[in-house]
């Protein structure tokens, strides 16, 4: 499948602490929860520009050939698109989110996504966006640790900026399961007492780090905004 349709609930922890309480709590809950992953990101987010045409014109060449039709798709039908390069321990993708719900597309509940790997560095992919005429966003770093719990995925991320958060995903392969799925997510974070991320609250924060992003990108600098 070239691209999905994700849920993503985020909570804010804030420490380490709150973390390590919160891993106890899912281990008590699914013994069987497994780490499948942990590593260092960089994620750079771009403003979406007018037009995408140009945009999915100048990525076509390098992203994987199978996947040419899912990014003419999502370029034709996304809606508050949003556009970043990523290089998750040496490995560079190019990807677009767009919102299927009221939310936007950076930090929205329900999604659908495209993620392409690419044969550059990111430093080289970013300057392929940037010819094709898109400028930078925000420049983000993070740590994950990624956890499974049956199709559930429970990614822990300390941001640069935001500190530790939590988010619980389900990927799916159509929008119409989307309520539901939000439902479940929302129950099972009830189960082990953490709670939704207020969406105006993420949206603030997401704007403060945009405006100071040079503050905190790379660094242990975190904020603290209601």
């Amino acid at each position: 499948m070239s691209h999905s349709y994700e849920i993503e609930i985020k909570s804010l922890l804030g420490s380490k602490e709150n973390a390590d309480k919160l891993k106890r709590a899912l281990v008590q809950k699914d013994p069987s929860l497994s780490l499948v992953g942990k590593g260092r990101q960089l994620n750079h987010y771009f403003n979406t520009p007018a037009d995408l045409l140009k945009l999915q014109k100048a990525v076509a060449p390098i992203i994987e050939k199978s996947k040419i039709d899912s990014l003419k798709k999502i370029v034709a039908e996304g809606k508050k698109v949003s556009i970043r390069t990523r290089d998750a321990d040496g490995k560079v993708l190019f990807v677009i989110k767009a919102s299927i719900d009221d939310h936007s597309s950076a930090n929205g509940v329900s999604r659908i996504e495209f993620e392409s790997l690419v044969k550059l560095s990111l430093s080289q992919l970013d300057k392929v966006l940037i010819d094709a005429g898109l400028t930078y966003q925000a420049k983000w770093s993070r740590e994950r640790e990624e956890y499974q719990s049956g199709d559930m995925h429970i990614c822990f991320d300390k941001n640069a900026g935001y500190g530790y958060l939590v988010e619980f995903e389900k990927v799916l392969s159509s929008a119409g399961e989307a309520d539901k799925a939000k439902t479940d997510l929302l129950a099972f974070m009830k189960s082990v007492g953490v709670i939704e991320l207020d969406q105006s609250r993420l949206e603030r924060m997401f704007a403060h780090y945009n405006t100071h992003w040079t503050e905190y990108y790379g660094t242990e600098n975190i904020f603290n905004i209601e």
